[in-house]
Order: structure tokens, then sequence, then C-alpha cells
């Protein structure tokens, strides 16, 4: 599929950021490489908006929170199934920081997610409540943005349901998928591509746009 940036869509570059990067605690494999795609990409887009995990400490989704659990066990919160991660991208941490390779100096802004201690947060758009918006919706339209370009990390995570959330929101949705690398803990990542195409997400590479 090609598609052609225009000046009413979204670069969305999605916790590119150093816990996630290789040394990181929450290291998505592979997950440099999508750094220089992103970079590149991000020259071709009149809008960009970078997101970044943002967890206070002792935050609930870590397995450090729960006593005998281990990273990537999962557990029952209110707002349903959660899965428990190592400590990462702490509120004022080196690992919370976006990765000093990424070049974006044109984003015009960014989301900050996951910063309530009692909710996850992977989507850049709702809380993993599903009614605790972040107000990018509300944003993107102000400012008469229709479609959104996913890259970052991870596929299976943040990128995922961000781009199910954009599309639950009313926007045209595709996933870059070689700007993005994925965690693929027990099976997320072909559910979270399952979910992307019945939510109508289109998958492109970076040399067709």
């Amino acid at each position: 599929m090609t598609l052609t940036p225009t000046d009413r869509d979204l670069l969305l570059v999605v916790d590119v950021q150093n816990d996630f990067l290789p040394g990181g605690a929450l290291a998505v494999p592979d997950g440099g490489a999508v750094v220089p795609v992103v970079n590149a990409l991000a020259r071709r887009f009149a809008h960009v908006a970078l997101t970044q995990d943002w967890h206070v400490a002792g935050h609930l989704s870590f397995a450090s929170s729960h006593a005998g659990r281990k990273p990537f066990e999962t557990i029952t919160l209110p707002y349903g199934l959660q899965v428990l991660w190592p400590d990462h991208c702490v509120q004022g941490s080196v690992g919370a920081e976006l990765s000093a390779a990424l070049y974006v100096p044109q984003a015009e802004f960014i989301v900050r997610k996951g910063f309530r201690r009692e909710i996850d947060s992977y989507s850049a758009f709702c809380e993993a409540d599903g009614v605790t918006h972040t107000g990018l919706a509300g944003y993107l339209r102000e400012r008469g943005l229709t479609r959104v370009f996913l890259a970052g990390l991870a596929t299976d995570f943040c990128v995922g349901y961000s781009a199910v959330d954009a599309r639950r929101a009313g926007f045209e949705v595709a996933v870059i998928e070689d700007a993005c690398r994925a965690i693929d803990t027990g099976g997320s990542l072909t559910a979270a591509w399952s979910r992307m195409q019945d939510a109508g997400v289109a998958r492109v590479i970076s040399t067709n746009l």
C-alpha cells in the first residue's frame, strides 16, 4: 500500500525511550533499529508528535509492586488483565528520557501517559480503564488532522493500542511496520495485528510513503 503524507496527517512517534532500547530496563528486541527510520520519516511529515511512558515509582503495572510476582506474569486489576513489567520509564529517570539519537526537533506535542499509579496506559489516546482520555484526540481535531501514522515501540503494546484507539476516535490510521518493533510475549504480536486489522488499521512500510 502506498500512502502520501499530507498536511492533515500526523506522525505519532511512540515511546522511543531509553528503557525500551538496548540496555534498557524493558528493552524491545532490535528496538534501536527504529530510530534512524523514524528520523528519516519525520522529515516527510508536516506534523509530528511524540509519546512518553511516564510512570510514578511503585506503579501498579510493575511486578515489584506485587509481592511474589515476577515480570511478565499477569494479574487482574480493577480495569482488567494486566501484564506485570519490570520497573521502567520512572519519571525523571534516565530510562524515561527520549533517546538521544532521536532527532525530531519539529515535534509539536508530547503525550505523557501512565502517570496515574493505579492505571496502566499503553495507548496515547486512552488509558487502560477505557474511560480516562489523554486529550490527544481533541488536540488532533482542533488542529484539523484526520489521519495518524504510527511508529515506535512496541508494536504489540503501545503502538497497537494507540492505533486501535485512534480508529475508535474516528481517525484514519496506518502503522509503519518497519518503523516499529515488538516485545512479542505470549503471542502478543499476532494478537495485536489481529486487533488492528479488525479495527481497520492499515499496514504500510516507510518506503511506500
